[in-house]
């Protein structure tokens, strides 16, 4: 069990992160019309994946417009942004956003991701999201970069996430 702060206060965070040179985690999330995206159906792209709480919040909406700006224009690259958040919502901050190059994927029926990629909170206001987190994943799924941001009020390293892709 991992710990990182809200706030400055501690935070229990259960599972794992994948850590570089490990294959990632086979997942299943909730898109945008209800259907089920899996890590294998996005099999032969490079992935970001942009985990956080909730796209209502500041920081996480934040980090949702720099994604889409900046790895988007990657090529053979998808950013996935992964929240609690229904598809409904995300849908709707997108949309007022004009953010079209990011998909945006749920949790909703796929609460065992938050344990299996280690960004469950365990303890806290927020029990039952997400943690702060990017994981970045070459073509065959392997990790290349992985973060745990230490407070989940702080963005992610976005410099780094982004550098193993160029």
């Amino acid at each position: 069990m991992a710990q990182v702060t809200l706030k400055g206060n501690p935070v229990q965070v259960d599972g794992q992160l994948p850590q570089a040179g490990q294959q990632a985690p086979a997942f299943s999330l909730v898109a945008g019309n209800l259907s089920d995206v899996t890590l294998a159906s996005l099999a032969g792209k490079r992935k970001v994946l942009n985990i956080f709480p909730s796209v209502d919040t500041p920081t996480c909406a934040t980090s949702v417009r720099k994604f889409n700006a900046e790895a988007s224009q990657l090529n053979n690259t998808v950013v996935l942004c992964i929240s609690a958040d229904l598809p409904f919502a995300q849908a709707r901050f997108c949309g007022a956003e004009g953010l079209e190059k990011v998909v945006n994927l749920s949790t909703l029926r796929g609460g065992e991701f938050l344990k299996h990629y280690g960004v469950a909170i365990a303890s806290g206001p927020l029990t039952g999201l997400a943690a702060r987190a990017v994981v970045v994943l070459d073509e065959n799924d392997k990790v290349l970069h992985s973060e745990l941001v230490g407070e989940i009020a702080d963005e992610p390293d976005y410099a780094a996430a982004l550098a193993v892709l160029k």
